[in-house]
């Protein structure tokens, strides 16, 4: 090579270094401008709650016993109200719908691994900060890890769970090789303020299609504000939680049949992004008090596909577990007492 040659490549090496850095310059001033477009559309329309240093945000409708709802893995609580489910539990429960650490307008720091259990803890103390006594927790994909925990940490708190299109035990997974790159420190910092989010906004329609799938993506889920989602820490929590799937699912695995609350297990059986036979019916039968509703023909997104489904299921749950003691009457409440000991 010569002389000529090493100095037309050097060249070309330092036009190539200043247009990548120019072309991610642009990329991060388009994202933080996308980022506040979005936050100033969708502003919180719930209320704060302060647990160990950590601000969540939640959703509050109706009056009655306590239904907790925790979405899945991208969303947020918004999820649940664009499906309907939320105003349709509200006509007989009081509904809370958090958005969970790092989603929506919660926050996650740093310096915690948020695992099922880590997350369970945090609601818990929320909860008791508002108030409540007892509830119902229904879990969506991701979120459902987070229910079976709060089950498991404090059944006298968690009267039974509704766990829909759950994943509970490891398999082999292309979205933790490809989706967690937004979680690695530095790197991933660079890449979830500049990149991350153009290429994920790229493919959300075609991740949505497969989310949906095999029924068509529900028109309601067209007003869900796409860049919410992808604003880098919400991209950062979700590259988390998919790094963290495998091994959550592992952990919580190991305890299933510790589970003392009833649970009933909602799963669509032509799921494509959690298999229904290894996950759903699996848990079913390991659960003493575990009831499988497998929904033929649906996706990813019983809420959606069946809202009326989900909801028989919370009443299930209600039935079984009976009325929450804080809310009987002085005369239930006895009959209650003279139950129990055998009167």
């Amino acid at each position: 090579m010569t002389k000529n040659d090493r100095t037309t490549n050097t060249a070309g090496l330092r036009t190539g270094a200043i247009l990548a850095g120019l072309g991610l310059a642009a990329s991060f001033f388009y994202v933080r401008a996308k980022t506040r477009q979005a936050e100033r559309d969708n502003p919180p329309e719930g209320k704060f709650v302060e647990v160990d240093g950590v601000r969540l945000h939640y959703l509050e409708r109706g009056s009655g016993p306590t239904l907790v709802l925790l979405h899945g893995n991208g969303v947020y609580s918004r999820d649940f109200q664009i499906s309907g489910l939320l105003e349709q539990a509200a006509e007989h429960y009081r509904v809370i719908a958090f958005d969970r650490p790092g989603f929506g307008y919660s926050e996650r720091p740093r310096s915690t691994v948020w695992t099922p259990d880590r997350q369970a803890a945090l609601l818990h103390k929320a909860l008791a900060r508002l108030g409540v006594e007892s509830a119902i927790v229904l879990g969506h994909s991701w979120g459902s890890m987070v229910a079976l925990a709060m089950g498991l940490q404090q059944p006298d708190v968690v009267r039974g769970l509704v766990l829909v299109s759950g994943y509970y035990y490891p398999s082999v997974r292309l979205d933790v090789a490809t989706l967690t790159q937004p979680a690695v420190p530095l790197v991933g910092d660079v890449l979830r303020y500049t990149v991350s989010p153009l290429i994920s906004r790229a493919l959300w329609p075609g991740m949505t299609k497969r989310v949906f799938a095999p029924k068509p993506v529900d028109r309601r889920f067209d007003a869900f504000p796409i860049w919410m989602a992808l604003r880098p820490g919400q991209l950062r929590a979700a590259a988390a939680e998919t790094a963290m799937m495998i091994p959550s699912a592992a952990l919580l695995a190991k305890r299933h049949a510790e589970l003392k609350v009833p649970a009933v297990i909602l799963a669509g059986t032509q799921d494509r992004i959690v298999d229904a036979g290894h996950n759903s019916q699996r848990l079913s039968e390991r659960l003493a008090l575990g009831q499988l509703e497998l929904m033929p023909g649906v996706g990813h997104m019983p809420h959606y596909a069946h809202p009326d489904k989900v909801m028989a299921a919370v009443e299930q749950i209600a039935t079984q577990a009976g009325e929450p003691v804080h809310v009987r009457t002085a005369e239930a409440e006895a009959l209650a007492m003279a139950s129990e000991s055998g009167v």
